[in-house]
């Protein structure tokens, strides 16, 4: 099953191109603070896209009220997708492969390039960051929390027919802890796969490297905070995200006024 509301619905394109494969589903967490990240991720990943791909918010609200999310937001949720992300396998209708990512994310490549990396013996397969972040605050004020495998849960590709992720039903992600969803401690360490750090290249701690082309993020994850809070406007590789920004906006207009 996917979810959807008026103003945010599934998009489904193929960038132009002729392409037989399966549409591959992406699924976008999505905070009512952060809506025009999520817009603008929407917008960086099907600008670039050679394969059919359908993206979908994941709206807490809508989980509400469709009985899916029943929990209470904790003190160190600093979104309202913190949790619900566990939930795309479901949303998949546990089958084929599917991808959740936070909506602040910039991609900068075809996310042809990270499906072809994709290998069925991995239950997931993510980066596996080794990040301990300096600041104590991230975006407008939120708590900055530590622990182990931070950051790996933001951008997981789910091999959703597994047997093993037949474990993430709603019951489970609404009762389970935060160490047991974001550790991955439904599986063996053997189970989760390895994406390069350029698909989720952590604004202020990874680094690029010149002349080293396999530093050049493929996708830069505003984990600290982007361009569209005050406090972050000026972060690294924020005139990217400005410049998607402008031509998303841009783009929206035509449409209205079309």
């Amino acid at each position: 099953m996917t979810l959807s509301d008026g103003n945010a619905v599934p998009v489904i394109a193929t960038n132009g191109e002729t392409n037989t494969n399966k549409t591959f589903k992406i699924f976008v967490g999505y905070d009512p603070s952060e809506d025009i990240a999520y817009k603008v991720c929407r917008h960086s990943i099907l600008k670039r896209s050679t394969i059919p791909v359908e993206i979908t918010p994941i709206i807490q609200s809508d989980l509400r009220k469709k009985g899916l999310y029943w929990r209470e937001r904790g003190q160190t949720e600093s979104t309202e997708f913190s949790f619900s992300r566990f939930l795309t396998p479901y949303l998949a209708d546990y089958d084929g492969w599917a991808m959740f990512v936070d909506c602040d994310f910039l991609y900068l490549a075809d996310i042809k390039g990270l499906t072809d990396l994709i290998d069925d013996k991995y239950a997931v397969m993510c980066v596996h960051h080794d990040y301990t972040p300096k600041e104590t605050t991230k975006m407008e004020g939120a708590v900055q929390t530590v622990y182990p495998r931070k950051n790996w849960s933001s951008m997981v590709l789910y091999n959703c027919g597994h047997p093993k992720n037949k474990v993430l039903t709603p019951e489970v992600v609404n009762t389970q802890t935060g160490a047991f969803l974001h550790r991955f401690q439904w599986l063996e360490d053997e189970e989760i796969g390895s994406v390069p750090f350029v698909w989720n290249f952590l604004e202020g701690h990874n680094r690029v490297v010149e002349n080293d082309p396999t530093t050049f993020p493929k996708a830069i994850h505003y984990t600290r905070g982007g361009p569209w809070f005050e406090a972050w406007k000026n972060c690294d590789f924020a005139d990217l995200w400005l410049n998607e920004m402008h031509e998303c906006t841009k783009e929206a207009k035509k449409k209205i006024e079309n």
